[in-house]
């Protein structure tokens, strides 16, 4: 796409948070119109503003300037409540728009809003995220995107100027039930490298000894080297993922699975670990220090959702 046909596409953005801020930064960079919400969620924008970005008072102010627009929010309640609230993104959407939601959101609730977006002529695709907040800076995120071919082709030069790795899912919702595998799959092992840490330390074992083995044996891969940092010199930066954010990730995973009818018996017993931890604003990788000290526990099945 040339420099001036990206001028002149206008898009919208609701969420300017840890992730949405570096989305942003990178689709000005890109050359795009931006219009954002202004929210007291966000990080500061200023450097959006002097990139030319437009601050705008409503999501449906967004809309009505933006043939694109991007939620970037927690999940689907959030989804919902930003395009069908009072002045919300659907009051505003222009024939033919795109709601790109790069939430992590129930597929069921996914397939429900796609079909109200559709009523007003608009459509909705889940372009979920995957990697951390520092990847959204430098745009190099993860997406894995749940979208006809046709909307996926026409969103493909958007998506890359904030991704490093696009993935088509398949139709709507795929993109949505694709994330909440492989959040299960990434806190799942998160939860058992932070149990066999804890174990380790008990036992005397020195953590670069612990972290040699696994590496070049079966706990290698990208989890573990999230973990590192942590392991190495108490740095949770590696994983800036709440356990408030796995504890939600993980209940819409237990939601998606009640609806498949498909077993959950492990992965049960990892959202018990994440719902008892009492301060859920603690990083991941900081389960580490709390098992630990904890010592042995049983995780009740019943604290899982």
């Amino acid at each position: 796409m040339s420099d001036m046909a990206r001028s002149e596409q206008r898009i919208g953005i609701v969420g300017v948070g840890l992730m949405g801020h570096g989305i942003a930064k990178n689709i000005l960079k890109a050359g795009y119109a931006l219009a954002f919400l202004d929210h007291p969620g966000n990080q500061p924008v200023e450097d959006l503003l002097a990139a030319g970005a437009v601050s705008c008072d409503s999501a449906r102010e967004v809309a009505e300037k933006a043939q694109i627009i991007v939620l970037c929010v927690t999940g689907s309640p959030q989804v919902e409540a930003v395009l069908f609230d009072p002045e919300g993104v659907l009051e505003g959407l222009a024939p033919n728009a795109i709601v790109i939601d790069c939430s992590t959101s129930l597929p069921s609730s996914t397939a429900s809003v796609a079909a109200r977006v559709e009523q007003v002529g608009a459509h909705l695709v889940d372009a979920a995220m995957t990697r951390t907040p520092k990847e959204a800076e430098q745009g190099r995120l993860n997406l894995i995107v749940g979208a006809s071919s046709a909307h996926f082709d026409r969103l493909r030069p958007l998506l890359e100027s904030f991704a490093e790795v696009i993935t088509h899912a398949g139709p709507v919702g795929a993109g949505h039930t694709l994330k909440l595998l492989h959040n299960y799959v990434s806190l799942g092992f998160s939860a058992v490298l932070a149990e066999a840490t804890a174990a380790s330390r008990r036992a005397g074992i020195d953590d670069n000894a612990f972290l040699e083995v696994l590496a070049k044996g079966g706990g290698g891969g990208v989890v573990l080297e999230r973990l590192r940092p942590f392991i190495e010199s108490n740095d949770p930066s590696g994983f800036r993922f709440s356990v408030a954010n796995a504890h939600k990730d993980l209940g819409y995973y237990h939601a998606m699975t009640d609806e498949l009818d498909t077993p959950q018996g492990v992965a049960s017993a990892v959202a018990s670990l994440y719902a008892s931890v009492e301060d859920q604003a603690m990083a991941v990788p900081e389960l580490i220090g709390l098992l630990e000290l904890r010592g042995r526990k049983v995780w009740p099945a019943s604290n899982a959702r």
